[in-house]
């Protein structure tokens, strides 16, 4: 196993137990997280908030993986994202969704760049509007 999948293996099974010392200490001090909600997220511990968050809205949040890839220092772990909407929900705006009590399963995609064993860059990919649409945040379309 390479450096990247190795770093990558960590912070899969820190997120699946929900260990944020573990998590934190998957990155590099200077890591950036790229998502589709928030943008550009610095530092270790900005990024550990950022998951934290995730895991108060949704306890049994898991990470069903379908696929991973490694290349030099390159890690990819394709699959779904799924749990229940038990908790609020953080917005980009900086308010928050109550609970809506729904299930999800969302597309996701996570790519890992690798620097002496510490994620250093990390884009997380899912499909927004499908995460909106599974917790019936989505006006239904008309019938017209």
């Amino acid at each position: 196993m390479g450096q990247a999948r190795d770093a990558m293996y960590r912070l899969m099974a820190a997120m699946a137990a929900k260990d944020i010392e573990d998590l934190s200490d998957c990155f590099a001090t200077d890591a950036v997280l790229r998502t589709p909600d928030q943008g550009e997220i610095s530092g270790r511990e900005a990024i550990a908030d950022y998951f934290h968050h995730f895991w108060e809205a949704m306890p049994d949040v898991r990470y069903e993986q379908s696929a991973r890839h490694e290349a030099g220092d390159v890690a990819i772990v394709e699959g779904f994202v799924t749990g229940t909407n038990t908790g609020s929900l953080g917005l980009p705006t900086g308010g928050t969704l109550p609970a809506t009590g729904k299930q999800v399963r969302v597309r996701s995609c996570d790519i890992a760049r690798v620097q002496a064993g510490l994620i250093a860059e990390h884009h997380a990919y899912f499909d927004q509007m499908e995460l909106l649409g599974q917790l019936g945040l989505l006006p239904e379309p008309s019938n017209q």
